[in-house]
């Protein structure tokens, strides 16, 4: 099979395709940024084939006006602005209203926008009793996936009711955070503040006691509101296209939202920061020898392996990780923090970057390799790693279910496969097996 890609002034750009001597002629779609694909949605119809593209590596599921994504030049822009940009000057709440609705808010915008949030930080008291059948050592993920799902029972969905859906959700889900967190250590819920800032009035709602006053640190809260605005989307990953998938069913946004949680647990996905904080504590916990410690995740029968490195798209520095880089040293300076593990995680990004084993495989430090440090110094515990995550991705996913919604020709998606069991074979009863 042969694939060529060619253009004229009289026809569109097409690709041609040969399967057993036979030629077809595929359209190709190029994007803004100069991203080009091979459409064959109609290829099966004509061929009897289908393409085959395990894990989607290679395959573009739908088309999105939402982000943009250089893996090669280390790019990353959410509706045209570079993440540098938003990260310096924005607050997380802009950036979702970005990424929802296709624009930055203006003053009066931004008013009602953030006002409604503010509005909407409760969670109905009756659902303070889903908390309490959780065993106490229950994953604060868990609950939050359970408990997103549960607010479909309160919040009926239509046409309607959709929007104020979407603020209701990113209202909640940092309460629910919080209370699940709460759950997890045996602490009274803190209710929300409405004088607070969103990352303001969750660190409260995560950190305050009765029989304490507790005060938001500026650095705290600058650091958390950075954190959640690199995380707010990152194209089709795989919570995203969970999202995407679920959502193209028609389901309502709550559960469509839960399984973009779900998705998000496991290590291999919102999980590996987490990773990245055992392996550096597994380091020290060691001797703290990270030359050692390179050498063996190069070595392929030792199973240890460099949490951190390495990105399904970046081919080159996530950029995210470069900020995230220098937020470290200033939030741990800041707030008078000493962590050993970042000066492991330093010694590791130095060697591995002039060992020609990573670079010549292009495995440059990712978002998770500095994030994990900078959530524990603002005194988040390791379990909730995933949770933030969850609140910083959650307006991604609610744009692209948007975007989806908004798209006439969504269908519902419905992968192929390439079947490999038994071929036709006669039934045998029981009685005779």
């Amino acid at each position: 099979m042969t694939t060529q890609a060619t253009s004229t002034k009289a026809n569109p750009a097409t690709a041609k395709l040969t399967l057993n001597g036979k030629d077809y002629d595929l359209p190709v779609i190029v994007g803004t940024e100069g991203e080009t694909a091979v459409d064959v949605r109609k290829f099966r119809d004509a061929s009897g084939a289908i393409t085959y593209d395990p894990g989607y590596g290679n395959t573009g599921a739908c088309s999105s006006a939402i982000t943009f994504i250089d893996g090669d030049k280390g790019i990353l822009q959410y509706r045209g602005y570079p993440i540098e940009e938003l990260a310096r000057g924005a607050s997380f709440l802009e950036v979702a209203y970005l990424l929802i609705y296709g624009k930055l808010p203006n003053k009066q915008e931004w008013a009602d926008f953030s006002g409604q949030i503010t509005l909407h930080t409760l969670i109905h008291e009756d659902m303070k009793k889903f908390f309490e059948g959780y065993p106490s050592g229950a994953h604060p993920m868990a609950i939050l996936a359970a408990m997103v799902a549960s607010l479909s029972t309160y919040y009926p969905e239509d046409a309607a009711s959709f929007n104020l859906n979407i603020t209701r959700l990113l209202a909640k889900l940092p309460t629910i955070a919080a209370f699940s967190y709460k759950k997890s250590i045996g602490q009274p819920f803190v209710y929300p503040r409405n004088e607070l800032s969103y990352a303001g009035n969750f660190l409260n709602m995560m950190f305050a006691v009765p029989s304490a006053t507790y005060t938001v640190k500026p650095e705290v809260e600058k650091a958390l509101n950075l954190l959640l605005i690199l995380h707010a989307d990152h194209e089709q990953n795989c919570s995203t296209s969970t999202v995407r998938m679920v959502g193209s069913s028609k389901a309502n946004l709550f559960a469509t939202i839960a399984s973009g949680i779900s998705a998000l647990s496991g290590p291999l996905h919102g999980g590996a920061n987490q990773e990245v904080i055992e392996m550096l504590e597994s380091i020290r916990a060691a001797g703290g020898d990270h030359q050692k410690f390179v050498a063996q995740s190069k070595d392929h029968g030792s199973n240890v392996k460099l949490m951190g490195f390495g990105h399904r798209v970046y081919k080159n520095f996530d950029p995210r990780a470069k900020i995230l880089k220098e937020a470290a040293d200033d939030v741990l300076k800041a707030l008078g923090v000493k962590d050993p593990t970042l000066d492991i995680a330093k010694g590791l990004e130095e060697v591995a970057l002039r060992d020609d084993y990573f670079v010549s495989r292009k495995l440059y430090p990712n978002v998770d390799f500095y994030s994990g440090i900078i959530y524990r110094a603002l005194g988040i515990p390791t379990d909730m790693f995933t949770v933030m995550f969850a609140i910083g991705r959650l307006p991604g996913w609610v744009a692209h279910l948007k975007e989806m919604r908004d798209d006439t020709t969504t269908r519902i998606n419905r992968p192929r496969q390439i079947y490999t069991g038994p071929t036709k074979r006669a039934f045998v009863p029981l009685s005779s097996r």
